[in-house]
């Protein structure tokens, strides 16, 4: 019998150029983790596409573990050489997905550095409508992940596609249905925004999530606003944050999502370094309750 809950699976991100990635995921597949994210930060760095594809395609072997999604985070609209590197790796990754069995590349956009984010829609027309093409004639799809890293309306570095006024610019620009986003609740805490509504609102565009949270100060918020010396808001592993994954994950149900919720850590300011795994096993688990706990069959 299939086990329906696995319609959502929970996973995690892997470094794909980190020296080892796939005896990192033959350590951490016996915690339970579902799935798997190979993604790369800027380059590829000279990482053999189909090889890694074929070493973790080994260590996964029989275990069900998918990688439907990799992940390719720079600035691909700028013309640094990491910038054109970035390019030539979303270009790369699309064309090799397939041996990862992978139906999703994710990213940022990229931004024209310090300008105001509208003026950013050509150069991000440019580059991601012959990217959106190249990925459509492969079965791919494109999705944005909303991390603002640190940049406003005003000016940034990173990405144009952290709030949903961008969001209805850049799908205007361009309204491939091939290209949508990579959501997560944390940056909307971050923003003091509810993430529920705009989880529904924006449910037909959402191709992949990424388990993070974010923790508010609400206390810190009124005595010193957003802008203050003192920290309003952390990022978080999902369980120790203040999301409610079980109300995600019933909305994701309700809306049709299938595919994969990967953890995103290396953020959380408690469950880091030495506790990161600690703090990632806790996150799986948390996650998987959120989901239903165990899957229990109906009688026949």
């Amino acid at each position: 019998m299939t086990n329906p809950a696995l319609d959502i699976r929970i996973g995690t991100m892997v470094r794909a150029n980190a020296p080892d990635p796939a005896g990192t995921v033959r350590q951490i597949l016996p915690h339970g983790f579902e799935s798997i994210e190979p993604f790369f930060w800027q380059t590829l760095g000279g990482v053999d596409l189909p090889r890694l594809a074929g070493q973790l395609r080994d260590v996964i072997a029989d275990s069900g573990v998918t990688m439907s999604t990799l992940g390719m985070f720079g600035n691909p609209l700028e013309d640094r050489p990491l910038d054109r590197e970035t390019l030539a790796g979303w270009e790369q990754l699309i064309d090799h997905a397939h041996l990862f069995g992978a139906t999703t590349i994710a990213g940022f956009t990229g931004r024209v550095r310090d300008r105001p984010l509208p003026e950013s829609l050509p150069r991000f027309r440019q580059v991601f409508g012959p990217l959106a093409k190249r990925a459509a004639d492969k079965g791919v799809r494109i999705a944005f992940e909303n991390c603002p890293m640190e940049g406003s309306w005003a000016t940034g570095d990173w990405n144009i596609a952290h709030n949903p006024a961008a969001w209805e610019l850049m799908f205007n620009a361009l309204p491939d249905e091939n290209i949508g986003l990579e959501w997560e609740p944390c940056h909307q805490l971050y923003y003091l925004i509810d993430p529920m509504p705009q989880l529904r609102d924006w449910m037909p565009k959402i191709f992949h999530v990424h388990g993070k949270d974010a923790s508010v100060r609400w206390d810190v918020v009124r005595r010193h606003g957003v802008h203050g010396a003192e920290p309003f808001a952390f990022h978080r592993t999902p369980g120790f944050g203040d999301s409610d994954w079980t109300a995600i994950i019933s909305d994701l149900r309700l809306g049709g999502y299938t595919g994969s919720i990967d953890i995103e850590g290396w953020h959380d300011p408690v469950y880091r370094e030495a506790l990161e795994m600690t703090g990632q096993v806790a996150g799986l688990n948390h996650l998987k309750r959120c989901r239903g706990g165990d899957f229990v069959p109906n009688p026949a």
